[in-house]
Parts: C-alpha cells; sequence; structure tokens
C-alpha cells in the first residue's frame, strides 16, 4: 500500500525506501550508519527516486542535458508491491513499481550477501501493457543524497576515484575532488554531469566498470562496479541541491543501446554491485574482494593457486616449435611452475595473425605432432595448455568455407572488421557448434587443462542482426557467451579457462564470476608492471590476479627479483628464457616460486591494502600489502628517486609486537625492514633504484 517506510539493516548496510501517499517509490538512504532523517528536506525528497526509466516518444522535466534523470515514465511509476525474502545467498527485497499508462510494471531488485557489505542491483521490466513500447534507458541503481553527511559544502568534503586503464597501462586510478571534474557546486540542478561509460566488447577499454565515492568529512564510501561484459555506463550529476549517481548497462544516447519491448516481454538490466563503509579505500576493496570471491564459480584453481608458465611474453613471442619448447618445459618444471601453457602460433606455420579460426595445430612447428609436446609436459609434472581466440575469425581464415553473415557481427550489411578479424556471433547455434568442438578436442583428444582465452578486437557498438538496435545485438551476444562459457565449465569443470584480452581489456565481473584467473597486461617492462600489478587487486581478487613475471637473459640478479615481486602476491604468470638464465638467476627464479608455493594460502584467503596509497607510474615507491589472520605480506618497490629509505604503514598493527623479515630473496646485503611499534609501520631501507623486496610479517601474540 502507499504511505509507508520500508527499511532494512543487513550487514552494515541501511537503506530506507519512501513510499508516499501518491505512492511515489524513494530511496531516501543507503549508507553504512542509520538514516536519521534530519537532512532529507521536504521539496528535495522528489529528486531521490529508486529508479529512472526512459521510453521513446514520452517527455523529460527538468533542465536534464544529457544525464538520464528526469525522465519518463519514470516520473510516473507507482508502486505496486515489495517482497522482502531471504535465499541461500542472503536476504532479497524487490519493490515493484508500474506506469499506469503503458501498463509497464519495474522490478527493483536489492539481493544482499551474507556477512558482506555489498548489495548487487538491477531492474527487470515486464510489460503488461497493449502496446509495444522502446526503452532507451533504464537504471540498475538510482541514489540520490550522495553528498549528504557533514557540515562541509561536497566541492571540499567529496573525492571520486575513478580507474583509468588503457592497453599496457592498466590499472591507473585517480582520485577528484569534483570541481576537478567540473562539477562545482554554484547551483542546485545543473546539466553537467561526471560519467563514465565503455561502448563496445572490451569492458575495460578506457576505465574499469568501477569507482568509488569518498566523503571524507564524515570517513563514509560508496563503490559500486557494473558487473557486464560489454557497453556499461554511470553518471553523477546535481539535483535539488544534491549529488545523484545513475548505474546501468548500455544506453541509446551513450552506446547505441535501445530495446523495443512487446507485450508480455521481459527484459533484465545489467546488474550493478553497490556497496558502502566507513575506513577509506582499504575497507572498500575488502569488502568487494569479499562479494567477488562470493559470487565466483567454486573452483579449485583459486584455493590451489598453481604456477602457469606461458611461453610468450619476453620469451618466445608467438612462435613456438617443439626444438624452442623442451628446453622451456624443463627449465619450467625444475623451478616448480604447476602449468604450461604454450601460446600463439601453435596451430599456423607462420605469419598467423588474420588466418585464425581453425584451430589445427602447426605440422611444420609440431613434426611430431603437438600432442608430443603436451604429453612432454604432462610428463614433467605440469598441466599442458594451449592458447585460443575462439571469439574471432581471421579475415583469411580457410575456416570461412564453413561459415555464411549469420556467423558474424554485422552493420549497414557488412560483416564487422577490426585488426584483420571478424567478430563471431554467440547467438548462432553454428559459431555454438565450432566452440564446443574446438574445446572438446583441446581437452578430450590433446589432454589440455588450461586455456588461455585470448580476445584481440573490439568489435565496437554492436550487430544489427536479430536486434532492435547495434547495441540490442551486442548486449544479447556478451548474454550468449556468458551462456556458452557457463556450459563449458558445466562439462569440464576442472579445466582453466584464462580471461585475457590483450591483457586486461575485458577486467569484469560477469568474466570474472566465471574465469578463476585474469590476465591483467601485456606490459612488456617489468619496471612498468609494478604499479600495475600493485593496483590489481583493487579490480580483482588476489588470486585471479595473473602478473608476467619474464626474467631477461641479459638482465641482473635484481631484475629477477623485481620480475618475481611483480607477482608473488598475486598469481604467478612466469615467462622468460628460464633455460638460458645463468645458474645463480634460475635460483632466484625457484626461490621465489619455492616461498609462493608455501604462502599462497594466505593469498587466496587475505585481503588486500595500500600503505603508500594507490600506486601511479609516477611514484618512486611502490607498496602493495596482503593480511590473513596473524600474518602481513608487503610487496615493496624502489623505482626511482634519490630516498633510499620509506616508511610503510600498518596502522591495524599500531602498538603491537610484530616480527618482520625479507621473506625473499634470501640473499639482501644493503636491504633492511625494521618494525616501528608505536607507529604502526615498516621502515625499509633499499639502497638502489629499480629493486624490490617482499616482506613478511608476524603479529606476537
Amino acid at each position: 500500500m502507499a504511505g509507508q517506510t520500508i527499511e532494512h539493516a543487513e550487514n552494515g548496510i541501511y537503506l530506507t525506501v519512501k513510499v508516499t501517499e501518491e505512492g511515489d517509490v524513494r530511496l531516501l538512504h543507503f549508507g553504512p550508519a542509520p538514516y536519521d532523517g534530519t537532512d532529507v528536506r521536504e521539496e528535495q525528497a522528489q529528486g531521490y527516486r529508486l529508479l529512472e526509466l526512459q521510453l521513446t516518444g514520452e517527455d523529460r522535466a527538468e533542465y536534464h542535458g544529457r544525464t538520464h534523470r528526469a525522465s519518463y515514465p519514470g516520473l510516473r511509476m507507482r508502486y505496486a508491491d515489495h517482497r522482502d525474502t531471504r535465499n541461500a545467498t542472503g536476504r532479497k527485497l524487490e519493490i515493484v513499481q508500474k506506469d499506469p499508462v503503458t501498463g509497464l510494471t519495474a522490478t527493483s531488485h536489492f539481493q544482499f550477501f551474507n556477512g558482506i557489505s555489498v548489495t548487487r542491483c538491477w531492474t527487470e521490466l515486464h510489460h503488461e501493457g497493449a502496446e509495444p513500447v522502446g526503452v532507451e534507458y533504464v537504471s540498475s541503481f538510482a541514489l540520490t543524497g550522495l553528498d549528504r553527511g557533514g557540515a562541509a559544502d561536497r566541492d571540499e568534503k567529496m573525492r571520486l576515484s575513478i580507474p583509468h586503464t588503457g592497453w599496457q597501462s592498466e590499472l591507473q586510478w585517480r582520485t577528484y575532488a569534483l570541481p576537478e571534474l567540473g562539477l562545482s557546486h554554484v547551483t542546485d540542478r545543473g546539466s553537467k554531469r561526471i560519467s563514465c561509460s565503455n561502448t563496445g566488447s572490451w569492458s575495460a577499454a578506457e576505465h574499469l566498470p568501477m569507482a568509488l565515492l569518498d566523503n571524507r568529512e564524515t570517513d563514509t564510501q560508496l563503490y559500486w562496479q557494473i558487473e557486464h561484459n560489454g557497453s556499461w555506463h554511470w553518471e553523477i550529476f546535481e539535483q535539488f541541491d544534491r549529488l545523484t549517481l545513475l548505474a546501468s548497462g548500455p544506453t541509446e544516447h551513450d552506446n547505441h543501446w535501445w530495446i523495443e519491448l512487446a507485450p508480455g516481454e521481459t527484459f533484465a538490466s545489467v546488474p550493478c554491485a553497490v556497496g558502502t563503509s566507513t575506513g577509506g579505500f582499504d575497507a572498500a576493496i575488502g569488502e568487494l574482494t569479499r562479494y567477488r570471491r562470493a559470487i565466483r564459480r567454486p573452483n579449485d584453481d583459486n584455493r590451489l593457486l598453481r604456477v602457469i608458465f606461458n611461453d610468450y611474453m619476453n620469451c618466445l613471442w608467438g612462435k613456438p616449435t617443439t626444438a624452442k619448447l623442451l628446453p622451456l618445459v624443463d627449465a619450467a618444471a625444475e623451478a616448480g611452475c604447476e602449468y604450461f601453457c604454450i601460446d600463439a602460433g601453435w596451430y599456423a606455420p607462420g605469419d598467423w595473425w588474420d588466418g585464425v579460426g581453425e584451430w589445427l595445430p602447426s605440422d611444420e612447428r609440431f613434426p611430431e605432432g603437438i600432442k608430443y609436446v603436451l604429453d612432454y609436459i604432462r610428463g614433467k609434472g605440469m598441466i599442458p595448455g594451449l592458447w585460443l581466440e575462439l571469439e574471432v575469425m581471421g579475415i583469411h581464415s580457410p575456416k570461412l568455407r564453413d561459415a555464411d553473415d549469420s556467423w558474424f557481427f554485422m552493420r549497414h550489411g557488412k560483416r564487422v572488421k577490426d585488426r584483420s578479424r571478424y567478430q563471431l556471433d554467440y547467438r548462432n547455434p553454428a559459431v555454438i557448434a565450432h566452440a564446443n568442438e574446438v574445446v572438446r578436442r583441446l581437452v578430450e583428444d590433446y589432454g589440455v587443462g588450461y586455456i588461455k582465452m585470448d580476445y584481440n578486437i573490439n568489435a565496437g557498438i554492436g550487430t544489427e542482426t536479430d536486434a532492435d538496435s547495434f547495441g540490442d545485438g551486442l548486449l544479447q551476444h556478451n548474454r550468449a557467451y556468458l551462456a556458452w562459457l557457463d556450459g563449458i565449465f558445466a562439462k569440464y569443470p576442472d579445466l582453466v579457462i584464462e580471461n585475457c584480452s590483450s591483457g586486461g581489456m575485458r577486467m569484469d565481473y560477469a568474466m570474472l564470476s566465471r574465469h578463476s584467473i585474469q590476465s591483467t597486461s601485456d606490459q612488456e617492462d617489468c619496471v612498468n608492471y609494478a604499479a600495475i600489478a600493485a593496483a590489481s587487486p583493487s579490480a580483482l581478487t588476489p588470486e585471479q590476479s595473473a602478473i608476467w613475471s619474464y626474467p631477461l637473459r641479459e638482465g641482473d640478479d635484481e631484475e629477477v627479483v623485481f620480475n618475481m615481486v611483480n607477482a608473488m602476491l598475486l598469481r604467478v604468470h612466469q615467462s622468460g628464457h628460464l633455460a638460458e638464465l645463468s645458474p645463480r638467476r634460475r635460483a632466484l627464479v625457484k626461490e621465489a616460486l619455492d616461498y609462493y608455493r608455501a604462502m599462497r594460502g594466505d593469498i587466496a584467503a587475505g585481503l588486500p591494502f595500500w600503505p603508500l596509497g594507490l600506486p601511479t607510474q609516477q611514484d618512486d615507491w611502490i607498496c602493495l600489502g596482503l593480511r590473513h589472520g596473524d600474518r602481513a605480506y608487503l610487496a615493496v618497490w624502489r623505482v626511482r628517486g634519490d630516498s633510499r629509505e620509506t616508511t610503510l604503514p600498518v596502522p591495524a598493527w599500531a602498538g603491537a609486537e610484530v616480527d618482520v623479515r625479507i621473506a625473499y630473496p634470501g640473499a639482501h646485503a644493503g636491504s633492511e625492514a625494521v618494525w616501528l611499534r608505536e607507529a604502526g609501520a615498516v621502515r625499509v631501507t633499499l639502497p638502489c633504484c629499480r629493486t624490490a623486496r617482499l616482506l613478511e610479517l608476524r603479529l606476537r601474540r
């Protein structure tokens, strides 16, 4: 009934929804403390809408500019019902609204997770009217009053952290005051918005699909991640003298997405995880880490954290042969690797880029057959793997003889082409059959237990085939691909499939709720990789974060150590010409992997923190911490600068007795780590630039 208040207190999230006498549904509060009801004025309350929904041909209100606020029938929706239930995951709140004009029903879903301060939100539209409607925008989550709490103006107290990303330059977080992004508090409503959007099949082409907003006066954080492997959008703007966040999947104005919903049809929006906390960035990422582990497909890989050797980076560079591989296999096994993945090139005799698609081994590269090498890998005690790029087909692929236009993305009657590849459409049963057969052959005939699934193109705004819009075709394909992945993992539950898209260009939790491991970058310089590696647990769990370690033939001991420290608190993606390293440098690799295997259980259960703050490529010193129970680990890098010393705060253990040691490398003359009990910090000395160390801390009880 209208005229009621719905209040939730669940896992540290306090949620208050007000239903007015007229049936208007308002989300008045979503935060880490109870709602006190004192800072939402009546004239502001109308802006606290639970949902924004724009249909084609409907009006807009207010000075909306390019924002998605003041939508119709969003403004017209009225309360119909709500349900408060529990399931195996946690508490579930569903609020149903209905448009009295079109008959369209919208259900806002809030799925809570036991013991975690994060809720997953999405909107389900069901058309109960008589005529089709065109949907231009629907929010997955909408919250007004982001700047509530504290006495200072939002220009002073609010900070927005955005993860910029790009090929070989992933995970570049920057924190802004809102005026630095052009949103100064000079009016109660305006057309300016701060927004991040991705259009295309690389979900993390320029930004990761997440962000964090911090009220520094009240020490409260709101953070969100959009869980989609295609186009997505979020925006922050001002209305009724408050800030509003809208998070969604693709939109018409931003991403070329539009659908026609016929009577009786249902559409579910892209899910968005939203959390709230106190304690700053580290606390927020801690909650997201717990949540990411909770939604991930259960698998042994994220429990065992086996060490992967891959022959590509600073090694064979996509030109494997039997003769080149066998010494590498021997060296990898001796070092302690547990997977050995043959990367690109195994399927073609020469230049292969625009001819991929059949995925049959090259007799020229493997005269004894590729199974000979794969069996050799297994005979050395490692699980064999192969590289694939199964979502594309090269423009000169021999497999094209079996395909027609229905296999591919189409726009304006032409096949979509990017980097000399065509994009396969996973809505097509023939494409699914092709993909299934390739995986079957690798697993059942070749004995492969690891697949590096790469994806080196961006298919753009989408496809026109069987779609209401280009973006609709892309969204359908994105979901079809996820369904295909689910089927593969159901059939081969022990198969490990690495998510790679030219490194980290599809780093999202639609993919990572399925895949146990994610390639983070194609960065070829270990020094540049340090900031990427240190920031990676902000975007994914440490045990899913694959970091290249590739000692160079011509490097020195410290270059080996730097490479190994890059990966040792995450997932080791070993590479480099191990067989050609000097005995001393090979011993440094083995020492690191021996230590890693002894402590990796703490990685799988630990939570990350950043004693020096989130790293940038411009920093002199970088540090990533990982804490589990009475143990903590600090990876510390001295990249540049004149200072030989830095202090690494561990405030949670201030005043405690802590044993600290340099765990790797064992021989570290000139380096020092000292625990400062009262300060709760470690003082570290590294005499030289471009050096790194791994510290182990143990709390005395």
